[in-house]
């Protein structure tokens, strides 16, 4: 079995607190820098999945037992160990997805953030909105609300932030009590190995019963058999729409099973003639490219005034060419690493095909770039940026395999595709900015407060921002998105929301019951 160095154990599932090996090549992971590489290799079995939903079961009750301190005891055990593993979780990221190292260690630096997020219960932390309350009803009764753990929680972790993403879940989830099965993606297995490793140690330390945290992994079949679980009671979901789409699908008839799915976006800038040109020039590029373009914050479009058009889409069609594209692990500045597999690059140099013969302009055309290793895309699945000027944004959608898609279609495309539209307007911003049915990510660029304001107030999406790009957001707010991008269930700060609910009691202290009219009960029959 291939086990890469920031691993204690062989490729396995955790269930029941116990490793399980899995041996075998079904699920690969390769480094996106050098495909001969491989990462982490091992054949999932699908019936892992009902031995690990019913080791979180078992687990439950004693462990949403604990009082909330001893539980951030865990959390904070884990925190330490985050902080001393996050070199290598990062090297670890860079092999397995391709980010470049500073990119790398930003994610792996994330994670013990979130425990001192989720615990705040300052004035504006999280904590307060779940601690509960009482309120006095009348002198003798009051009312009392209090949160519960949803119960066994699965969580199904994305490629693009291996670590950030899930543990952004799983830390909220732990603090109320519920206990967890992580999927991680089949793209990054070795990432929510090590991942779960951690946490795996923290509550083993702390004397947390067996099951509170159980890993499995594998492809599609086994994501859909744990979505499709009768026996959980929550799916927080990071990914694309489609597979979105399958775990609503799937859930129907639970009405009671909770859902938090967070599903990309096709994200607009807008830039406006009053701007600070070189701020959004610098932001446009940034949040276009950023990750190899693989963040569902990444900007996709941007939406430009023609007053200052010509000059705009010059600089950044510039910076676009002037990007270092290299080895994730180069000691050198690099910019952009690969994408994270062959199918992905071809499917941007295809979305580019298709929106430059269905009309659209190449003003800067990505073409696959020889990697380190080797030519003809040995050496890594590298690309460059792709910038494309369109007539406008549509809301209508199409399928890139057809060969034929309106330029300005509302699609989404997964890399460092990136496409613009002058407009000679605010309302046609504004307009165009909501030409879509995801609602992620919007900002706008402008120094007018009457601009801006208008562009927060119109603009549909869960996180817009002002003079400053669309990719990244702060874990001290809540991050969501609307339509295709999210069913109101925002992490971040939020997350702790969709990881217990409020119970409403009324609490008797008397003997006040009221005997309504109609009714008759006698002292004497209770002699």
């Amino acid at each position: 079995m291939t086990q890469h160095a920031s691993l204690s154990h062989p490729p396995s599932d955790l269930i029941g607190g116990t490793w399980i090996p899995i041996a075998g090549d079904r699920v690969v992971s390769r480094s996106p820098a050098a495909p001969g590489r491989v990462v982490w290799s091992g054949s999932p079995r699908v019936e892992h999945v009902d031995k690990a939903v019913a080791a979180a079961r078992s687990a439950l009750p004693e462990w949403s037992r604990w009082p909330l301190a001893k539980r951030a005891g865990v959390l904070r055990r884990f925190q330490r160990i985050a902080a001393e593993r996050a070199e290598k979780m990062a090297e670890l990221i860079r092999d397995e997805t391709g980010k470049v190292m500073w990119d790398s260690k930003a994610e792996a630096g994330l994670l013990g953030g979130k425990v001192d997020i989720t615990l705040d219960d300052g004035a504006d932390g999280p904590m307060r909105r779940v601690s509960g309350f009482e309120t006095a009803l009348n002198p003798q009764k009051a009312g009392r609300c209090w949160f519960k753990p949803h119960g066994v929680m699965a969580v199904l972790g994305p490629f693009n932030f291996p670590a950030h993403l899930p543990n952004g879940h799983i830390v909220p989830a732990l603090a109320m009590g519920n206990t967890i099965v992580l999927k991680p993606s089949d793209k990054t297995p070795a990432v929510g190995q090590m991942l779960a490793e951690m946490f795996q140690e923290a509550l083993e330390a702390e004397g947390a019963p067996a099951g509170v945290l159980n890993l499995v992994q594998g492809a599609g079949d086994v994501a859909a058999k744990l979505s499709n679980h009768d026996d959980i009671d929550g799916v927080l979901f990071t990914g694309s729409w489609a597979v979105g789409r399958r775990i609503m699908e799937a859930n129907l008839d639970r009405p009671g099973r909770i859902l938090a799915l967070e599903m990309g976006g096709n994200n607009p800038a807008v830039i406006m003639p009053d701007a600070d040109l070189k701020q959004a020039v610098i932001e446009c590029v940034r949040c276009a490219f950023i990750t190899t373009g693989q963040r569902c914050t990444c900007t996709r479009r941007v939406i430009v005034h023609r007053e200052v058009a010509d000059k705009v889409i010059a600089a950044i069609c510039r910076g676009a060419s002037s990007l270092i594209i290299g080895d994730p692990a180069a000691t050198h500045p690099v910019f952009m690493g690969p994408l994270i597999s062959e199918q992905a690059r071809a499917d941007v140099l295809a979305a580019q095909k298709v929106f430059v013969n269905g009309g659209g302009e190449a003003l800067v055309q990505g073409t696959a770039v020889d990697g380190p290793g080797g030519g003809g895309g040995g050496g890594g699945w590298y690309i460059s940026p792709s910038v494309i000027r369109v007539d406008r944004f549509v809301a209508e959608g199409g399928d890139i395999r057809s060969g034929k898609v309106n330029p300005g279609a509302d699609i989404e495309v997964f890399g460092p595709l990136l496409r613009i539209a002058v407009v000679d307007s605010l309302d046609a911003a504004i307009e165009q900015a909501n030409a879509t049915r995801f609602g992620l990510a919007a900002s706008i660029f402008s120094k007018d407060q009457a601009t801006i304001d208008r562009f927060l107030g119109e603009v549909r999406a869960g996180c817009i921002n002002v003079n400053t790009g669309t990719a990244g957001a702060s874990s001290k707010l809540p991050f969501g998105g609307l339509g295709h991008s999210g069913n109101h269930r925002p992490a971040g700060a939020f997350s702790l929301d969709y990881c217990a609910y409020p119970v409403a009691g009324m609490i008797e202290s008397g003997d006040a019951a009221v005997v309504s009219p109609g009714m008759t009960i006698e002292d004497s029959w209770l002699r």
